[in-house]
């Protein structure tokens, strides 16, 4: 594995920023694992991610999807429990979904809940957190639009938000993915996090954008898409 490592990283020229369409070649190029490796999009932000009313977070319908059909568990009551069977969600329940969690049993991608549920989740918050599984209004995943919702993320509605290091990082689909296609959801995914800027952040909002497959080199990107 290093021998291959090391060969696809001299594909790279670490002093170069890369146009876009270069760079989603190259990526694709240096893709090489046995699998079909996932994309992945690094956004370093200006930003300092200790202040709260600087952290950007959001989400964003990828035109193309990711490649990965995420199961989705959507805790509702009454008649939003067949919306979300009608919207395709993988998992629906109330109390007894919330019984299961507590068990530790988290066999979904995404769970989705209505606001009037959320008190009842509070139990089980200390397992969902650490997961990243909690439904948050911020995220979209706390609504009462849930055949909406539930459709969307099914077919590629993808989170982003700032890490402690004031980095994004965001799966934008396969290495198998026509150029195009991940050209298409790169440009979705920078143009949302622009529009996500906080007002109080000042100076260089974003300071530099890379690719990278799972096993493959960083590449940078020039930011003008």
């Amino acid at each position: 594995m290093g021998k291959r490592l090391n060969e696809t990283a001299k594909l790279v020229d670490k002093s170069k920023i890369y146009i876009l369409d270069e760079a989603v070649s190259l990526v694709k190029e240096t893709a090489k694992a046995k699998f079909d490796e996932t994309i992945e999009v690094h956004v370093r932000l200006g930003i300092d991610p200790k202040q709260s009313d600087q952290i950007v977070r959001g989400t964003v319908s990828l035109p193309h999807g990711i490649g990965k059909t995420r199961k989705v568990a959507v805790l509702a009551k009454g008649e939003k429990q067949k919306e979300a069977e009608n919207a395709g969600a993988d998992i629906i329940g109330s109390d007894n979904l919330i019984e299961s969690i507590s068990k530790g049993s988290l066999d979904f991608d995404v769970l989705v809940a209505t606001p009037d549920i959320m008190k009842d989740l509070s139990k089980v918050a200390k397992i969902l957190g650490p997961k990243g599984l909690m439904p948050n209004p911020k995220s979209g995943t706390v609504t009462f639009d849930i055949g909406a919702t539930v459709k969307e993320l099914k077919k590629g509605r993808v989170e982003y938000k700032n890490d402690s290091f004031g980095i994004i990082h965001v799966p934008v689909g396969k290495a198998s993915f026509e150029k195009g296609k991940l050209v298409d959801n790169i440009k979705a995914l920078v143009e949302a996090v622009l529009k996500a800027k906080p007002s109080s952040s000042k100076g260089q909002y974003i300071k530099s954008i890379s690719i990278s497959s799972t096993m493959g080199p960083g590449i940078y990107v020039e930011q003008k898409m």
